[in-house]
């Protein structure tokens, strides 16, 4: 079993969404939380991070479309992806790491989830 749990991959259309989750255990709640992607021809990229307080980060191309969110109670945090585009098609990784984002490698990995978007 993997020690992050993630779900909500699939297919979808271009312009359409979709959330991916991913269940940590609980101690890491207060750990620096964040999601990656590999696609076609690209190594593998970090698309945001989310802090225990809140604060987040990310990256260039995910910036006004992909949202990071968590939820403490469910020991879950999200990502929302708006405006599919067919180049965002590739496997997402949820991660964790027990310090501050920014600041250490990543540990912790979930098993991936794919996302196709289609045109």
């Amino acid at each position: 079993q993997a020690q992050l749990v993630e779900s909500g991959g699939g297919a979808v259309q271009a312009g359409g969404s979709l959330t991916l989750s991913c269940v940590v255990p609980e101690r890491h709640s207060s750990y620096c939380k964040g999601w990656f992607r590999q696609t076609p021809g690209h190594e593998r990229e970090e698309v945001a991070s989310i802090e225990q307080d809140g604060t987040r980060t990310y990256s260039d191309f995910a910036k006004g479309r992909f949202h990071i969110s968590q939820d403490e109670d469910k020991r879950t945090h999200y990502l929302r992806m708006d405006s599919l585009k067919v180049e965002d098609t590739g496997t997402y990784y949820c991660a964790t790491h027990p310090w501050v984002c920014g600041t250490a490698d990543f540990n912790s990995w979930g098993q991936g989830t794919q996302v196709t978007v289609s045109s």
